[in-house]
């Protein structure tokens, strides 16, 4: 149906019904808008979705049980210091977004994060690999 043909048939309306079709699309408008993300939003949920590519998860994982079964060399003890000061910039790359994210949607973080799905400490630490998770890095 075309914008005319669609204005012909509001023209055509009586007034309970042309109020209920007012409310109906002021409903539907409220709706596509809330659907769609802003830019800013939009970066800050790409921010916080950032994973940490699983090669370096794995070498992560490898270098870690080398330390703790003190077999590890002098030069992977160096890599597994880049890989642990990377993880650790990552989580505060995903905290400083999560925060920005509340501030912009003007809720709490908690909020935010169960918006999300985000549990506090299952996010930052996988039970079996003490590294984080994929979800969020």
């Amino acid at each position: 149906m075309s914008v005319d043909e669609l204005f012909k048939a509001v023209d055509g309306l009586n007034e309970v019904d042309l109020e209920n079709l007012m409310r109906r699309a002021c409903a539907v408008r409220t709706r596509r808008k809330r659907s769609v993300l802003s830019e800013q939003e939009t970066a800050l949920l790409l921010k916080i979705n950032h994973i940490l590519p699983e090669e370096t998860h794995q070498e992560f994982i490898t270098l870690r049980d080398r330390r703790d079964a003190e077999i590890i060399t002098h030069t992977e003890q160096e890599r597994l210091s880049e890989v642990s000061d990377r993880i650790e910039e990552l989580a505060a790359d995903r905290a400083e977004a999560l925060i920005e994210l509340a501030n912009l949607r003007q809720v709490s973080l908690m909020t935010v994060m169960d918006d999300l799905g985000i549990v506090p400490r299952s996010t930052l630490l996988s039970p079996s690999a003490q590294f984080p998770s994929a979800i969020g890095y």
